[in-house]
Protein backbone atom coordinates (compact mmCIF):
# COMPACT_ATOMS: atom_id res chain seq x y z
CA UNK A 1 0.00 0.00 0.00
CA UNK A 2 1.43 3.24 -0.71
CA UNK A 3 1.51 6.10 1.34
CA UNK A 4 -0.77 8.95 1.62
CA UNK A 5 0.83 12.69 1.43
CA UNK A 6 -0.61 14.79 3.87
CA UNK A 7 0.32 18.25 4.88
CA UNK A 8 0.65 20.06 8.36
CA UNK A 9 0.32 23.36 9.24
CA UNK A 10 0.67 25.05 12.25
CA UNK A 11 0.41 28.61 13.94
CA UNK A 12 3.58 28.45 16.37
CA UNK A 13 2.28 31.36 18.36
CA UNK A 14 -0.46 29.13 20.00
CA UNK A 15 0.63 28.00 23.58
CA UNK A 16 1.09 24.08 23.26
CA UNK A 17 1.69 24.19 19.54
CA UNK A 18 5.58 22.39 19.77
CA UNK A 19 3.70 19.78 21.77
CA UNK A 20 1.27 19.13 19.73
CA UNK A 21 3.16 18.66 16.49
CA UNK A 22 5.53 16.18 17.98
CA UNK A 23 2.53 14.29 19.17
CA UNK A 24 0.56 14.19 15.41
CA UNK A 25 4.27 13.20 13.91
CA UNK A 26 4.35 10.76 16.20
CA UNK A 27 0.47 9.40 15.49
CA UNK A 28 0.83 10.05 12.13
CA UNK A 29 4.12 7.84 12.10
CA UNK A 30 2.11 4.76 13.23
CA UNK A 31 0.44 4.42 10.13
CA UNK A 32 0.99 4.37 6.11
CA UNK A 33 1.13 8.08 5.97
CA UNK A 34 3.59 10.72 4.86
CA UNK A 35 3.33 13.60 6.76
CA UNK A 36 4.58 17.23 5.11
CA UNK A 37 5.59 19.80 6.85
CA UNK A 38 5.20 23.67 6.95
CA UNK A 39 7.64 25.82 7.59
CA UNK A 40 6.33 26.79 11.07
CA UNK A 41 5.63 23.44 11.88
CA UNK A 42 9.01 22.24 11.30
CA UNK A 43 10.51 25.31 13.05
CA UNK A 44 8.58 24.00 16.04
CA UNK A 45 10.30 20.62 16.48
CA UNK A 46 13.65 20.89 14.67
CA UNK A 47 13.01 19.38 11.70
CA UNK A 48 15.26 20.38 8.77
CA UNK A 49 12.76 19.45 5.83
CA UNK A 50 9.77 22.03 5.10
CA UNK A 51 8.22 23.21 2.32
CA UNK A 52 5.66 26.18 1.59
CA UNK A 53 2.02 25.94 2.14
CA UNK A 54 1.48 26.28 -1.52
CA UNK A 55 4.09 23.16 -2.09
CA UNK A 56 1.71 21.22 0.51
CA UNK A 57 -0.99 21.63 -1.55
CA UNK A 58 0.56 20.87 -4.57
CA UNK A 59 1.01 17.15 -3.61
CA UNK A 60 -1.06 16.47 -0.31
CA UNK A 61 -4.50 14.78 -0.58
CA UNK A 62 -5.43 17.05 2.53
CA UNK A 63 -3.65 19.45 5.02
CA UNK A 64 -4.00 19.11 8.64
CA UNK A 65 -4.43 23.05 9.94
CA UNK A 66 -3.52 23.39 13.96
CA UNK A 67 -4.52 26.55 15.08
CA UNK A 68 -7.67 28.51 15.51
CA UNK A 69 -10.16 30.32 12.25
CA UNK A 70 -7.34 32.64 11.93
CA UNK A 71 -4.80 30.00 11.09
CA UNK A 72 -7.16 28.07 8.75
CA UNK A 73 -7.90 31.36 6.63
CA UNK A 74 -4.09 32.15 6.36
CA UNK A 75 -3.42 28.68 5.22
CA UNK A 76 -6.37 29.66 2.58
CA UNK A 77 -5.15 32.79 1.45
CA UNK A 78 -1.71 31.12 0.78
CA UNK A 79 -2.61 27.87 -0.80
CA UNK A 80 -3.52 30.11 -4.07
CA UNK A 81 -5.78 28.46 -6.82
CA UNK A 82 -4.79 24.96 -4.93
CA UNK A 83 -7.65 24.02 -2.69
CA UNK A 84 -6.97 20.98 -0.79
CA UNK A 85 -9.47 19.67 1.90
CA UNK A 86 -8.74 21.45 5.40
CA UNK A 87 -8.89 19.24 9.01
CA UNK A 88 -8.70 21.83 11.88
CA UNK A 89 -7.48 21.42 15.16
CA UNK A 90 -8.74 24.24 17.49
CA UNK A 91 -5.91 26.43 19.51
CA UNK A 92 -8.05 29.43 19.20
CA UNK A 93 -10.76 30.42 20.65
CA UNK A 94 -14.28 29.91 18.98
CA UNK A 95 -13.02 28.14 16.09
CA UNK A 96 -16.31 27.75 14.02
CA UNK A 97 -14.25 26.65 10.84
CA UNK A 98 -12.27 23.49 12.99
CA UNK A 99 -12.84 20.14 12.93
CA UNK A 100 -11.63 18.82 16.44
CA UNK A 101 -10.20 20.42 19.82
CA UNK A 102 -6.64 20.23 20.60
CA UNK A 103 -7.65 17.43 23.52
CA UNK A 104 -9.08 14.95 20.25
CA UNK A 105 -5.55 14.78 18.93
CA UNK A 106 -5.67 10.73 18.63
CA UNK A 107 -9.38 10.21 17.96
CA UNK A 108 -8.62 13.42 14.75
CA UNK A 109 -5.68 10.95 13.68
CA UNK A 110 -7.75 7.64 13.49
CA UNK A 111 -10.76 9.61 11.78
CA UNK A 112 -8.05 11.28 9.16
CA UNK A 113 -6.37 7.85 8.43
CA UNK A 114 -9.85 6.25 8.08
CA UNK A 115 -11.44 8.38 6.29
CA UNK A 116 -13.92 8.87 8.49
CA UNK A 117 -15.33 13.19 8.00
CA UNK A 118 -17.50 14.68 5.73
CA UNK A 119 -16.60 17.25 3.63
CA UNK A 120 -18.53 20.61 3.71
CA UNK A 121 -17.86 22.63 0.80
CA UNK A 122 -17.97 26.00 1.52
CA UNK A 123 -18.46 29.03 -1.03
CA UNK A 124 -15.85 31.43 -1.96
CA UNK A 125 -15.75 35.07 -2.81
CA UNK A 126 -14.16 36.37 -6.00
CA UNK A 127 -13.52 39.96 -5.35
CA UNK A 128 -12.40 42.67 -8.05
CA UNK A 129 -11.39 45.54 -8.00
CA UNK A 130 -11.52 47.53 -10.95
CA UNK A 131 -9.45 50.94 -12.12
CA UNK A 132 -9.71 53.25 -15.19
CA UNK A 133 -11.47 49.98 -17.19
CA UNK A 134 -9.20 47.09 -16.05
CA UNK A 135 -8.79 44.89 -13.00
CA UNK A 136 -5.81 45.38 -11.15
CA UNK A 137 -6.69 43.27 -8.42
CA UNK A 138 -8.52 39.72 -8.07
CA UNK A 139 -8.36 37.32 -5.04
CA UNK A 140 -11.07 34.72 -2.87
CA UNK A 141 -11.87 34.77 0.29
CA UNK A 142 -13.94 32.70 2.73
CA UNK A 143 -15.68 34.79 5.35
CA UNK A 144 -16.20 38.37 4.02
CA UNK A 145 -14.90 41.78 1.63
CA UNK A 146 -15.35 44.18 4.01
CA UNK A 147 -15.50 47.89 2.18
CA UNK A 148 -14.64 50.51 5.28
CA UNK A 149 -13.21 53.82 6.05
CA UNK A 150 -9.45 54.54 6.77
CA UNK A 151 -7.85 56.06 9.59
CA UNK A 152 -10.19 59.01 9.07
CA UNK A 153 -13.43 59.03 11.49
CA UNK A 154 -16.05 59.58 8.93
CA UNK A 155 -18.70 58.44 6.91
CA UNK A 156 -18.42 56.58 3.71
CA UNK A 157 -20.85 56.66 0.73
CA UNK A 158 -20.64 53.60 -1.45
CA UNK A 159 -23.52 52.96 -4.18
CA UNK A 160 -24.32 49.62 -4.22
CA UNK A 161 -25.88 47.61 -7.32
CA UNK A 162 -27.19 43.67 -7.11
CA UNK A 163 -26.99 42.86 -10.80
CA UNK A 164 -28.35 45.37 -12.95
CA UNK A 165 -30.52 46.80 -10.11
CA UNK A 166 -29.51 49.57 -7.92
CA UNK A 167 -29.90 48.87 -4.17
CA UNK A 168 -29.30 52.26 -2.23
CA UNK A 169 -26.11 54.13 -1.31
CA UNK A 170 -25.45 53.39 1.98
CA UNK A 171 -24.31 56.48 4.56
CA UNK A 172 -21.87 54.24 6.49
CA UNK A 173 -18.50 53.39 8.55
CA UNK A 174 -18.47 50.53 5.81
CA UNK A 175 -20.08 47.38 4.17
CA UNK A 176 -19.85 43.80 4.80
CA UNK A 177 -20.16 41.22 1.80
CA UNK A 178 -20.46 37.92 3.72
CA UNK A 179 -20.40 34.24 2.43
CA UNK A 180 -22.49 32.27 4.83
CA UNK A 181 -19.16 30.85 6.25
CA UNK A 182 -18.60 34.39 7.39
CA UNK A 183 -22.09 34.95 9.16
CA UNK A 184 -20.70 34.02 11.96
CA UNK A 185 -17.73 36.24 11.93
CA UNK A 186 -17.71 40.03 11.59
CA UNK A 187 -21.25 40.39 9.52
CA UNK A 188 -22.33 38.63 13.32
CA UNK A 189 -21.28 41.92 15.28
CA UNK A 190 -22.62 43.93 12.56
CA UNK A 191 -26.24 42.56 14.05
CA UNK A 192 -26.54 40.40 10.68
CA UNK A 193 -28.45 36.21 10.44
CA UNK A 194 -26.79 33.31 10.58
CA UNK A 195 -26.56 31.55 7.86
CA UNK A 196 -26.47 27.33 7.01
CA UNK A 197 -23.71 26.73 5.22
CA UNK A 198 -25.48 25.34 1.89
CA UNK A 199 -27.58 28.18 2.28
CA UNK A 200 -26.75 29.63 -1.36
CA UNK A 201 -26.68 33.37 -0.32
CA UNK A 202 -24.44 36.01 0.37
CA UNK A 203 -25.32 38.91 3.21
CA UNK A 204 -24.82 42.60 2.47
CA UNK A 205 -24.42 44.34 5.73
CA UNK A 206 -23.59 47.95 6.48
CA UNK A 207 -21.50 48.95 9.49
CA UNK A 208 -23.28 51.38 11.99
CA UNK A 209 -25.65 52.97 9.21
CA UNK A 210 -26.43 56.81 9.31
CA UNK A 211 -29.40 55.34 8.40
CA UNK A 212 -31.38 53.38 10.75
CA UNK A 213 -33.78 51.58 8.43
CA UNK A 214 -30.50 50.24 6.09
CA UNK A 215 -30.02 46.65 7.58
CA UNK A 216 -28.55 43.30 6.24
CA UNK A 217 -29.82 42.08 2.87
CA UNK A 218 -30.16 38.83 1.87
CA UNK A 219 -29.26 37.90 -1.80
CA UNK A 220 -28.69 34.76 -4.14
CA UNK A 221 -24.82 34.07 -4.60
CA UNK A 222 -25.35 33.99 -8.34
CA UNK A 223 -26.12 37.75 -8.20
CA UNK A 224 -23.07 40.44 -9.05
CA UNK A 225 -22.83 42.64 -6.63
CA UNK A 226 -21.14 46.10 -7.47
CA UNK A 227 -19.68 48.37 -4.82
CA UNK A 228 -18.55 52.11 -6.13
CA UNK A 229 -17.67 55.05 -4.13
CA UNK A 230 -19.34 58.11 -4.56
CA UNK A 231 -17.62 61.01 -5.59
CA UNK A 232 -17.68 62.52 -2.43
CA UNK A 233 -16.56 59.32 -0.37
CA UNK A 234 -13.06 59.33 1.35
CA UNK A 235 -10.54 56.93 0.55
CA UNK A 236 -11.26 53.49 1.82
CA UNK A 237 -9.45 50.11 2.25
CA UNK A 238 -10.76 46.91 1.17
CA UNK A 239 -10.02 44.32 3.53
CA UNK A 240 -11.30 40.42 2.91
CA UNK A 241 -10.97 37.99 5.51
CA UNK A 242 -9.49 40.53 8.05
CA UNK A 243 -6.43 41.49 5.85
CA UNK A 244 -6.23 44.45 4.42
CA UNK A 245 -5.48 43.89 0.28
CA UNK A 246 -6.22 47.52 -1.42
CA UNK A 247 -6.63 51.05 -0.83
CA UNK A 248 -9.97 51.88 -2.57
CA UNK A 249 -9.65 55.30 -4.52
CA UNK A 250 -12.53 57.79 -5.84
CA UNK A 251 -13.70 55.91 -9.79
CA UNK A 252 -12.70 52.46 -8.42
CA UNK A 253 -15.28 50.08 -8.60
CA UNK A 254 -15.43 46.83 -6.56
CA UNK A 255 -16.72 43.71 -8.30
CA UNK A 256 -18.09 40.69 -6.18
CA UNK A 257 -19.06 37.25 -7.39
CA UNK A 258 -19.27 33.86 -6.65
CA UNK A 259 -16.04 32.14 -7.06
CA UNK A 260 -15.91 29.03 -9.40
CA UNK A 261 -14.31 26.51 -6.59
CA UNK A 262 -15.03 26.09 -3.37
CA UNK A 263 -13.07 25.00 -0.18
CA UNK A 264 -13.60 21.78 1.84
CA UNK A 265 -13.41 21.55 5.05
CA UNK A 266 -13.82 18.17 7.32
CA UNK A 267 -16.04 17.83 9.92
CA UNK A 268 -17.16 14.63 11.61
CA UNK A 269 -19.75 12.57 10.95
CA UNK A 270 -22.86 13.21 12.78
CA UNK A 271 -21.81 16.50 13.79
CA UNK A 272 -24.54 19.34 12.26
CA UNK A 273 -23.44 22.86 11.73
CA UNK A 274 -26.23 23.79 14.27
CA UNK A 275 -24.54 21.40 16.84
CA UNK A 276 -21.53 23.70 16.23
CA UNK A 277 -23.45 26.68 16.43
CA UNK A 278 -24.79 25.48 20.25
CA UNK A 279 -21.54 24.33 21.39
CA UNK A 280 -19.39 27.64 19.75
CA UNK A 281 -22.00 30.39 20.76
CA UNK A 282 -23.10 28.65 24.29
CA UNK A 283 -26.69 29.00 22.76
CA UNK A 284 -29.27 26.94 26.02
CA UNK A 285 -32.79 26.58 26.63
CA UNK A 286 -35.01 23.23 25.87
CA UNK A 287 -34.65 20.75 23.19
CA UNK A 288 -37.93 20.66 20.79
Amino acid sequence: MSARHLGLIANDSKPGARELVAALVSEFAAHPVALHLDRRAAKLIGAEKSESESELAAHCEMLVVLGGDGTILDALHALGDTLRPLFGINLGTLGFLTTVGASELSSAVQAIVARDYVLSERTLLKVEIVRDGAAILSRTALNDAVASRGEISRLVRLNVRLGDTVLTQYNADGLIVATPTGSTAYSLSAGGPVLDPGSGVFIVNPICPHVLTNRAVIVADSTPITITPADESPDMLLTLDGRVVQRIERGDTIRITRAPQRLPLAMLPGVSFFDVLRQKLKWSGAAV
